[in-house]
């Protein structure tokens, strides 16, 4: 028998956020009693915490080691004493039988009373959990014995003394059949979503709007969690944070946070709901089986005055400008602090992408800053060697982000200009470095070698190529030095065609805006150049790098290089890419998509572009395989190791 707590009606829930890190399970624990101790301190009753936060959710392979099993269920029973007094729903992995299923468990006054188990699992895109779960059977219930106790684990809901919780998990929620009609036609008072539901354009809203329907369509309240940060290096979670009742949005979370621990509350009507729900259940004696009875003292506190209906201050509706800043600077952080990186390194080369990368490394900074404090930030960047030395905002910049701009003869004072006045306005190091006779040294060795000079209209891409190339060399060493993370500046538009240079601009450990248009990355640098927005200040020293066209600058400056003149307008280029590969159209329909779009261009060129875009597509899948790891952003994305998968042989020419 479980032992009672106190159940006051109206309740008062709670859905906290956490920054977790696969297999770290000191720093998860740690942050799941902060949630849990928080919430008891607020006279939280129900707390919902996020799917897996025991182990992390990223942990991908080793979600087939027994030894992950045994750790998970061991920091569970390390966990569980700190639950007395509250209702905690922690998510795990549960090996039984033959299978492995993520589970939420949910602790009652310290004491495990059971594990609902996901029972839809996603598998699309970003996502492979088939490969290391078994989805659990709609219906069933079965037993688990854990240390000589059987617990029930399934299709289950539990009810504590009358007042019936139950368990959508993240993907549970996302399909036709939610698991929500059935939970509703049993009766049950509170949905708890625990989820691990990565970031994307928009996404929240979606997350609002099935999260308040639900509550509307079930007649319950609705609980949401999400997990918060760069969890596993590539999926960002934004942390949010949802409560709704009845059709009513309760409170929403702010997004984006850079503490390990957010937690939002709000007050339900548990008889409210009741009453609208009545309309709906049917009696079906076959569920009783699958519920599992918590006894529960009820001590009435909350009047019916003190249920909430206000939305929570939160930064709920964002833009996409700020989402992006917002989702891309806390990747930034975490993916330094969690690689135990001492700041980053970035070839800037005046133009844009390198420059937008810049300045996300700036926001990153400030936003953690003004959340945490320099003092909390400092904690956050414990490891850092010179950390003593650290005394001001002044300093981390300079400590944290190097930009380094490195000249050949190709090189024009406007690029150089806006690298060098980019630097200072963002408070950065920033080194010059001339490569010109290492480039020509380069190029003298391979003509005594085959013995003939190299000209631009014989050689002209192994010319450019090597310029790139020589680049890579001193700045992985800068980055060496200051162990520090290098990187990469390519965006989507140029991986698509194939448009860098392997071994030279796309050197680097991380490639933070690969997920990002070139149209759109364009947009958002004049953005913040003038506009920003009260948590994103205005950097006016982005105008030298606005004012130019993009080019690479690797031909003698009489060719008047652009990045358009040698592919096509960008413009068309992100059209075509969405046709192409995010809806997976022919080259014949692209063209015509094309021919609809942009009538100002004669139909010859926008069939020599379309020819371009899937020859320089076919030909370069090599090239996006070996790209450095990229934030996933949105359903857009190329990255073939969690979204976009392509044949490396495929012909090269348009054969389909």
């Amino acid at each position: 028998m479980l032992a009672v707590i106190k159940m006051i009606k109206p309740v008062k829930v709670g859905a906290a956020s956490l920054n977790q890190t696969p297999l770290a399970w000191e720093s998860n624990r740690q942050h799941i009693i902060r949630a849990i101790e928080q919430a008891k301190s607020e006279e939280v009753q129900v707390l919902c915490l996020p799917e897996l936060c025991i182990s992390g959710y990223g942990c991908e392979d080793m979600f087939h080691s027994a030894g992950l099993h045994e750790k998970a269920i061991s920091e569970l029973f390390e966990i569980a004493p700190h639950c007395q007094d509250i209702i905690v729903a922690v998510g795990l992995p549960v090996a039984l039988q033959s299978g492995v299923f993520n589970t939420s468990c949910l602790i009652v006054d310290g004491q495990i009373a059971g594990f609902a188990a996901k029972q839809f699992l996603a598998g699309d895109g970003i996502h492979y959990e088939n490969r290391w779960f078994k989805p659990w059977p709609v219906g069933v219930r079965s037993e688990i014995e854990i240390r000589g106790k059987s617990y029930p684990i399934g299709d289950i809901f539990f009810d504590c003394s009358g007042i019936k919780i139950g368990f959508e998990i993240c993907e549970d929620a996302w399909v036709g059949n939610r698991s929500g009609n059935r939970l509703a036609q049993m009766g049950v008072d509170i949905i708890l979503n625990p989820s691990a539901s990565h970031f994307a354009f928009g996404k929240h809203e979606i997350r609002m709007r099935y999260a308040l329907e639900g509550s509307r369509a079930f007649n319950t309240s609705y609980v949401f969690c999400n997990l918060l940060g760069n969890e596993a290096g590539r999926a960002i979670y934004d942390g949010g944070r949802i409560i709704a009742s009845g059709g009513h949005l309760l409170a929403v979370g702010s997004l984006f946070s850079f503490q390990d621990v957010q937690l939002t509350t709000a007050v339900i009507d548990v008889q409210m709901t009741r009453l609208n729900q009545m309309r709906i259940i049917s009696f079906q004696p076959e569920f009783k089986e699958h519920t599992q009875r918590i006894p529960v003292k009820y001590s009435p506190s909350y009047s019916q005055e003190k249920v909430s209906r206000s939305i929570s201050n939160a930064n709920q509706f964002l833009t996409k400008e700020e989402e992006f800043a917002f989702s891309i600077s806390l990747a930034l952080f975490d993916y330094m602090r969690k690689s135990y990186s001492n700041g980053f390194v970035v070839s800037l080369s005046g133009g844009a992408d390198s420059s937008a990368v810049a300045c996300l490394i700036r926001l990153m900074i400030e936003r953690a800053a003004k959340e945490l404090g320099f003092a909390g930030l400092m904690k956050k960047f414990f490891y850092l060697p010179g950390k003593k030395n650290i005394n001001s905002g002044d300093a981390l910049k300079k400590e944290l982000l190097l930009c380094v701009y490195q000249a050949t003869r190709n090189s024009s004072e406007t690029t150089r200009n806006a690298a060098h006045k980019l630097a200072k306005g963002l408070g950065a190091s920033f080194y010059e470095l001339n490569i010109d006779e290492l480039v020509q040294d380069y190029t003298t060795i391979v003509e005594q070698s085959i013995g003939r000079k190299l000209t631009w209209e014989k050689d002209d891409l192994a010319l450019q190529n090597i310029q790139a190339r020589v680049r890579a060399p001193s700045v992985w060493m800068l980055a060496n030095i200051r162990g520090a993370l290098l990187l990469s500046t390519s965006n989507r538009s140029e991986a698509a065609v194939g448009y860098a240079t392997m071994d030279g601009d796309t050197s680097g450990g991380l490639s933070p805006i690969a997920g990002i248009d070139k149209k759109y990355l364009r947009e958002w640098l004049v953005w913040i150049e003038k506009t920003g927005a009260p948590d994103l200040p205005v950097i006016p020293a982005l105008k030298y790098v606005n004012e130019q066209q993009p080019t690479a600058e690797l031909r003698p400056a009489g060719s008047k290089q652009t990045d358009e003149d040698d592919l096509m307008p960008y413009t068309v280029l992100d059209v075509i890419e969405r046709a192409a590969i995010r809806d997976k159209q022919m080259p014949v329909d692209a063209y015509k998509i094309l021919c609809e779009r942009f009538p100002n261009y004669s139909c010859d060129d926008l069939l020599k572009w379309t020819q371009r875009f899937f020859q320089l597509w076919s030909r370069n899948q090599w090239k996006r395989e070996r790209y450095a790891p990229s934030f996933h952003l949105d359903d857009e994305n190329l990255d073939p190791k969690t979204w976009c998968r392509f044949p490396i042989l495929s012909g090269g020419k348009i054969v389909y």
